[in-house]
Order: structure tokens, then C-alpha cells, then sequence
């Protein structure tokens, strides 16, 4: 425990001594950024929690999906670009 706390100090040092080499408008990003990585955290669901959905999907729907997946999505397309 006493290593990952270690760890994360270090990091954190880290990213302070970067911070305060940057200008205030850059330091803002960072915030911003931090209060949106903290916002996507608290919406993250393990995956056992999504195992009630397993099977829900019918097994024609996933023959529907897997074709269309395959007829559509591995095309190239050479005059794209």
C-alpha cells in the first residue's frame, strides 16, 4: 500500500513541477481536463456489472449486425482521401 501511495506522490510531483513551468493558459487546460477525466471516472462500470445484458440480443439481430459490420465497414474506399 505504501509503494502505490508512493507512486502516486510521485506522480503528482511530477505534474506540478511540469505545471508551474507552464503558462496560466495551459494550466487551465489542465484543469479542465482533470475535471473532465474525474467526471468520465464516475461513469465507468465494471464489466460484471454488464453481464445481465449478455443474451439480449437475439441470435437474428447478431447475424443482421455482423453482416452489415462486414459488408460496410471493411470497404475501402481509394478516392476517400
Amino acid at each position: 500500500m505504501k509503494e502505490t501511495q508512493d507512486m502516486n506522490d510521485s506522480i503528482v510531483t511530477q505534474v506540478i513541477e511540469q505545471l508551474q513551468e507552464m503558462p496560466d493558459s495551459l494550466q487551465r487546460r489542465v484543469l479542465d481536463f482533470v475535471y473532465k477525466l474525474k467526471e468520465a471516472a464516475g461513469r465507468d462500470m465494471p464489466g460484471s456489472q454488464l453481464l445481465q445484458f449478455s443474451g439480449s440480443i437475439s441470435q437474428d439481430d447478431l447475424v443482421v449486425m455482423q453482416r452489415t459490420i462486414d459488408e460496410e465497414c471493411e470497404k475501402i474506399d481509394v478516392n476517400e482521401w
